[in-house]
């Protein structure tokens, strides 16, 4: 019964990470592809640096409240039944969450680098963890105006903080921490690279660039 269950959230958490909604947005309001644009990622950022930054803000609040809403489906509606099973299923549910936010079914599996919707699932799981990893993300912004610095530098001391600071004893969980600070990396491997060579664009929050390429 539980591994159904399992098999069943994990279709569904994939399900609703497949809805892009930088994509979706573009295209119903906008006409436009994001990933058509910039550095043609379907995330916060792109929309931002392609739309504006209100439908930027739309596109960081929705795919953070899928990544959370996927998690909490173990709350929602699997528990009691999987009580003895608990964080397994949870981490399980972040990592359909983020797959299909990474390759969404309904966009052709080109979506976005999963770091709003990884808040959203540490929102579910580290709630304790998240307010210093925002922390740091807004000062490293605020200070070089990088969004993929400010991502892969509160992305590598969140397992510091959630085992160090906030002293999370369970395996599974510091594991799952870990996953969170290597998958940002792998995801951001090109801003690395374009970061070493100076090559790096900084983000404005003013109007939107039209035609970005």
């Amino acid at each position: 019964m539980e591994f159904i269950l399992l098999i069943i959230g994990f279709i569904v958490a994939y399900l609703i990470g497949s809805f892009s909604s930088a994509v979706w947005i573009g295209r119903i309001f906008y006409h436009k592809d994001v990933r058509d644009y910039g550095s043609h990622n379907a995330g916060t950022t792109n929309t931002i640096r392609v739309l504006g930054l209100k439908p930027g803000i739309v596109v960081l609040a929705l795919d953070t409240f899928k990544g959370w809403l996927a998690v909490s489906l173990d709350f929602l509606f699997l528990r009691p039944a999987t009580e003895a099973y608990a964080v397994y299923f949870d981490v399980a549910l972040a990592l359909a969450v983020v797959l299909g936010h990474v390759f969404p079914l309904y966009t052709g599996f080109k979506g976005g680098k999963g770091v709003a919707t990884l808040m959203g699932v540490v929102l579910a799981i580290y709630p304790e963890a998240l307010l210093s990893a925002v922390a740091v993300f807004l000062l490293v912004f605020l200070a070089t105006r990088y969004v993929s610095l400010a991502s892969i530098t509160a992305a590598v001391l969140f397992p510091f903080l959630d085992i160090f600071v906030f002293g999370q004893e369970n395996v599974v969980l510091r594991c799952f921490a870990v996953f969170i600070a290597v998958f940002i990396v792998i995801t951001h491997r090109k801003n690395i690279g374009r970061l070493l060579h100076g090559k790096e664009s900084k983000l404005s929050l003013g109007k939107k660039k039209e035609g970005v390429k």
